[in-house]
């Protein structure tokens, strides 16, 4: 039996847009968020609240995060990746704090300088500073499918890595593919390891397309019960750690299958398929999204 309803969290406007080479303007991604939400999703990655040396795509946060017009139900969610990101978070009047630790050590050391025990432990104080402000703490495994130094990351080093996450008072764990190399038969196992710890209601899956295996995993996780993914509007994004690795999978790819699957999500194609053709004028390429070319390739974007 598969879920009869699924929630998407649109990564598009932090995770898609920060590895966009050239600056992006404030107004096209308060305009992107308002799209966003217009079509329907209710839970949207915002921003992230990084030093500006290491992110600069992301230099605006809390111009942003200022000039959302905020809809009742919309959960708007920031990455937090230190306690002066949590401040900005906090000022900026976000819903949800969002970490992250890898499952691979080579990638831990290579992406943050540090070992994974030592880069959870640094989140200890924000997930602390969260709760103690009613916010939700969400946080990212990535790697967890194979890393782009070490290659193959065991199902043990996944799981030791969500233990540690929940031990510090994690609310919600996201299993991600950071570099899209995943397929069915290994997400399956990733993902039942997980669930043996994890809530179902708290767990979801991130897949990103570089091998084209994404919409295959999402549909194995429907198969185990999982009803909560990331993807990212026109399938924006990458890695900029992992050379080669594309896109998170589009949401408008995703949305096509849920609903020819009857799985109610909540979101108007159409207007999905505008914003994601909205912000791909804007950065001046197609999109990466299938589903959406072949719409648009019918009728003019309503842009």
């Amino acid at each position: 039996m598969l879920p009869t309803q699924v929630k998407l969290v649109d990564v598009g406007p932090r995770d898609g847009l920060q590895n966009e080479a050239q600056p992006i303007a404030t107004e096209y991604k308060i305009e992107l968020i308002h799209r966003l939400q217009a079509a329907g999703l209710r839970e949207i990655e915002a921003t992230s609240f990084v030093s500006p040396k290491w992110v600069p795509q992301m230099g605006d946060n809390s111009d942003v995060m200022a000039g959302i017009q905020r809809q009742a139900g919309v959960r708007y969610s920031v990455l937090t990746p230190n306690m002066k990101g949590f401040e900005g978070a906090l000022e900026s009047k976000a819903d949800e704090v969002v970490i992250f630790a890898a499952a691979s050590e080579a990638f831990s050391q290579r992406n943050i300088n540090c070992s994974i025990a030592e880069s959870i432990e640094r989140f200890r104080p924000v997930v602390e500073a969260a709760h103690a402000n009613q916010m939700k703490v969400r946080a990212a495994v990535s790697c967890a499918l194979g890393c782009p130094y070490q290659g193959e990351v065991s199902v043990d080093a996944v799981s030791d890595v969500v233990r540690r996450l929940l031990d510090i008072g994690t609310d919600h764990i996201g299993i991600a593919d950071t570099i899209g190399v995943g397929t069915a038969g290994r997400v399956k196992q990733v993902m039942e390891s997980a669930m043996k710890l994890v809530p179902l209601a708290e767990l979801s899956g991130h897949f990103h397309d570089t091998y084209g295996q994404a919409l295959t995993n999402i549909y194995a996780c429907l198969e185990l019960g999982i009803h909560t993914f990331d993807a990212s509007v026109a399938g924006l994004g990458g890695c900029p750690y992992a050379k080669g690795a594309t896109g998170n999978v589009a949401t408008e790819d995703v949305v096509y299958l849920l609903h020819g699957l009857g799985i109610q999500t909540g979101i108007d194609l159409d207007k999905l398929v505008d914003a994601g053709a909205y912000i791909s004028q804007v950065l001046g390429h197609k999109p990466a999204s299938r589903v959406a070319n072949a719409i648009l390739s019918k009728r003019p974007a309503t842009l």
